[in-house]
């Protein structure tokens, strides 16, 4: 953060669940060992629940399959958010107390989304990569498992389209704040926004994959409409930072 203010110190947690990229192929992630060091998952689940953020980049740099791109798009809406909360808390100034705390508060409810969406995503790869695991040795076989595929196919898509919507939120909060916020958190507005930029840019390739996958074609405009909303968000975004910079600079 810019200028004299000063922040509550403490420890940085992290609170996420595993997400692979979903993709249609529903392949795992490919990496090769690092001298057969192993970064296991924490003990119990395949969720990270209370984890510093070394052992999270380095699992996710790991050759496990997961944490992958959906849990950093995930965790990328989540800072986001978590940077709105904070710039909002920095600007209540008499005249802005009221709407600055509704910002806050509402990007404190988009936090635990974002983050669930990280175990969505998880259990939607799960989903995934066991229908393509299905045999298909019969015609009755190959029916089921092509039914069971689309509709994996389908749940898959769920999390990146709601990651877009929770993205697009956040830049619109960033949007918000830029006309009123203390301007010592202005940079903190920016990354908050870039960060809900990169979230959404990350959900929409994921969507996409999925989306050229579905053979159900009201399936697919649904989420197609997810894709023009991300379109937009990520232009949003990119325009808000150029004007926060050209303000900055003065």
């Amino acid at each position: 953060m810019d200028g004299p203010c000063i922040r509550p110190a403490g420890s940085v947690r992290l609170t996420t669940g595993t997400g692979g990229g979903l993709g249609s192929c529903g392949r795992h992630r490919l990496r090769a060992p690092r001298g057969g060091r192993q970064v296991p998952p924490p003990e119990g689940a395949a969720v990270i629940s209370s984890e510093n953020v070394r052992a999270y980049v380095e699992r996710m740099a790991s050759d496990e399959p997961a944490p992958g791109g959906g849990a950093a798009g995930a965790l990328q809406a989540a800072l986001g958010a978590a940077l709105i909360a904070m710039s909002a808390r920095y600007s209540t100034a008499s005249e802005h107390t009221d709407r600055a705390r509704r910002a806050a508060d509402r990007a404190e409810e988009l936090i635990p989304r974002a983050l669930g969406l990280a175990d969505a995503d998880a259990e939607a790869f799960g989903a995934l990569s066991a229908a393509y695991t299905l045999p298909k040795d019969t015609a009755e076989e190959k029916a089921e498992r092509s039914r069971a595929v689309q509709e994996a196919t389908a749940g898959a898509a769920r999390p990146p389209r709601e990651l877009i919507g929770v993205g697009t939120e956040v830049v619109g909060l960033a949007r918000e704040l830029t006309g009123w916020c203390n301007p010592n958190v202005l940079s903190d507005v920016a990354a908050a926004s870039e960060a809900a930029r990169a979230a959404v840019a990350t959900a929409m390739v994921t969507l996409e994959i999925n989306v050229r996958a579905l053979k159900d074609a009201a399936t697919r405009e649904e989420l197609r409409a997810g894709l023009a909303e991300g379109e937009r968000a990520v232009e949003d975004a990119a325009e808000l930072t150029r004007l926060i910079r050209e303000r900055v600079r003065g």
